[in-house]
């Protein structure tokens, strides 16, 4: 049970570190391409996965919006989306850490 906690927090925080990852790079694409150039923005896809209730939230790639330019504000919102997440999914890690931890101390006595 710790394990899965553990893993399904791991799943999501790689997950959000890669829609960073994404924004990033759209805001990096968008100013090398210069102020007049269009650049489509990157969304990430992701999808859940997993068997007998072990599901882990997975990064599936990107989808190109059609007509949409990249907008830094727009990306900013992203990033602060995805910083979030990452930090929810940090704490859950940081509990079932706890909990495996006392888990272990028990199984000593």
């Amino acid at each position: 049970m710790t394990i899965d906690l553990l893993d399904a927090a791991a799943s999501g925080m790689d997950a959000q570190r890669a829609a960073l990852d994404v924004a990033a790079r759209n805001v990096a694409a968008a100013e090398a391409a210069g102020p007049h150039a269009d650049y489509q923005r990157a969304i990430p896809v992701f999808r859940v996965t997993g068997d007998d209730g072990d599901d882990r939230v997975e990064f599936a790639g990107t989808r190109t919006e059609r007509g949409t330019n990249v907008d830094l504000v727009t990306e900013m919102i992203a990033v602060m989306n995805a910083s979030r997440a990452y930090e929810s999914d940090a704490s859950i890690f940081d509990v079932g850490k706890t909990l495996a931890e006392k888990t272990i101390e028990l199984e000593r006595l």
